[in-house]
């Protein structure tokens, strides 16, 4: 039987950030593809790779907002965690294959040993089973093909873990981990780090991001959620662009001031130095990019472009009309301020 033609979606320019708390075995890029594909959006990304064993926060940017979606990317994470004790696997989670089984002696004590060596600055070697690159070829790629590559260690920050036994049956044990840690940092490989320091070896059998910058679980829609949704309800669990700069300070420019630095020019005025502003047009109240501010000049970042601004404040418009006639957003979601994103936090 000939399976009729799937019908053309028809790509339009979508602005923000949606929180997606992506479901277990799905590539952070197919759960990308779908949520681009349910908006109907011309452009997106995502803020950094969660494997297939993960579950949980996700920030997908949509149109402008992929222009600062390193803000993500540099942010700290999270997690929640459960490592097997006794059984190294060839990625370090459940999808490899076992390479190495050993008995178990662990208690309280050994723990509370362990700890202390993994917190605080820490060096790790990235796994083989990553998306890390090494002349241009993702670590992944090397390794399907059966080959390993020299890896350098890398500094990262672990700046809390709590570490708890959690016996699974009679014969195995493990432990949960509760991390919040830099960028960079795996936690795969913080968890079998952990079991070799315990001298038994573990692989971990469960991932699950809880928060990155100030966005949490809490805050996320599922893509379950998502596909049960009329497409202006999706629309309506968009984050404005603004919410990646939360942690920005905040210039407001008049029109001609406003004109100019869409331009590239510097402006000058009486601002503090800053390292990361946001820079806003004063009538109407929309985000022009980002700057920062040394000796009072006021230094283009990255910029929107005056297509995506007017874009954005019609998608805003449409999205708040369709607020105050009644269509109310997800649970667990925000829509149209930075204030409410705020909240939430």
């Amino acid at each position: 039987m000939v399976q009729a033609p799937r019908a053309r979606v028809t790509r339009r320019p979508v602005h923000g950030v949606l929180l997606l708390d992506k479901p277990l075995g799905w590539s952070s890029n197919d759960a990308l593809q779908k949520v681009k594909w349910l908006l109907r959006a011309e452009k997106a990304g995502h803020t950094g790779t969660l494997d297939p064993l993960a579950t949980g926060v996700l920030p997908l940017c949509f149109g402008a907002a992929t222009k600062f979606s390193q803000m993500q990317l540099d942010a700290d994470k999270e997690y929640e965690a459960t490592a097997l004790l006794g059984i190294k696997t060839s990625t370090g989670d459940a999808e490899g294959d076992v390479i190495e089984q050993r008995p178990v002696h662990v208690d309280a004590d050994d723990i509370a040993r362990v700890v202390p060596l993994f917190t605080g600055p820490i060096r790790q070697t990235p796994p083989m089973h990553s998306a890390l690159k090494k002349d241009g070829k993702a670590l992944y790629e090397y390794a399907r093909a059966g080959i390993e590559v020299e890896r350098e260690a890398r500094a990262v920050t672990i700046h809390k873990l709590d570490v708890a036994l959690a016996p699974v049956d009679a014969e195995q044990i493990a432990i949960n981990l509760v991390v919040k840690c830099s960028k960079g940092t795996y936690i795969r490989t913080l968890g079998e780090d952990i079991g070799e320091a315990l001298g038994c070896g573990a692989h971990l059998t469960r991932l699950r991001r809880t928060a990155t910058g100030g966005f949490t679980g809490a805050q996320c829609v599922t893509l379950a959620a998502l596909e049960a949704m009329t497409e202006d309800e999706r629309m309506a669990c968009l984050l404005p662009v603004d919410a990646l700069l939360e942690r920005h300070a905040t210039v407001t420019l008049d029109s001609d001031n406003t004109a100019r630095f869409l331009s590239g020019v510097r402006r000058r005025g009486g601002w503090p130095d800053e390292e990361k502003v946001a820079v806003y047009s004063a009538a109407p109240h929309a985000l022009l990019g980002t700057a920062r501010v040394q000796a009072g000049e006021l230094i283009p970042g990255r910029l929107l472009s005056p297509l995506e601004i007017a874009q954005s404040q019609t998608q805003q418009a449409t999205t708040g009309n369709q607020e105050a006639a009644g269509s109310a957003p997800a649970s667990g979601t925000t829509t149209d301020s930075r204030e409410k994103v705020n909240h939430d936090q």
